[in-house]
């Protein structure tokens, strides 16, 4: 087996490899866990947002869980099949609906994010409650820095210059 050079050993250990990494291992471990309660892991947070028979629509829970609103559609769609959500007419909008939590799915919300809790709790194993905190702060600023970089590249002006840039 040949020697990996230290260019490619540099990015593998990379803060947004190492990211990437740990949040497929979460997401590997939630899947298998949160699958015998009938949610996938992508569902958790747009439940989390219809808690307590909140409602709210398509677009408000794309922006909540920070996706665009087709794949958000196909997951509504998946999750109304699977009796986890209704959806209403709005009666202000005709072109929009509101989307409720089911009585089945809130029964087994509370399971679920235990769930969560116990593999985030166990994946921390050998951290002191400080270092747990240091660790969510920091996640907390790569996201916020990483959600001010894409505001500005999706800017018309980012954009415009990105586009003529490309052409020199």
């Amino acid at each position: 087996m040949q020697a990996k050079d230290s260019t490619e050993l540099d990015v593998l250990s990379t803060p947004g490899h190492l990211i990437s990494l740990a949040a497929r291992g979460f997401a590997r471990l939630s899947e298998a866990r949160l699958k015998p309660l009938g949610f996938g892991v992508g569902q958790l947070p747009v439940l989390v947002a219809m808690r307590n028979g909140g409602v709210s629509t398509q677009r408000d829970l794309a922006r909540f869980a920070k996706v665009e609103q087709p794949p958000m559609a196909q997951m509504l769609a998946r999750m109304e099949r699977d009796g986890l959500i209704r959806r209403m007419p709005d009666p202000a909008d005709g072109r929009s609906s509101h989307v409720s939590m089911t009585r089945a799915a809130e029964a087994r919300l509370p399971s679920a994010i235990e769930v969560l809790f116990q593999g985030n709790h166990e994946a921390l194993e050998g951290f002191t409650d400080e270092e747990a905190k240091q660790l969510v702060a920091l996640l907390a600023r790569v996201i916020a820095n990483l959600d001010k970089i894409a505001s500005a590249e999706a800017s018309p002006r980012a954009r415009t210059a990105r586009s003529s840039s490309a052409g020199t």
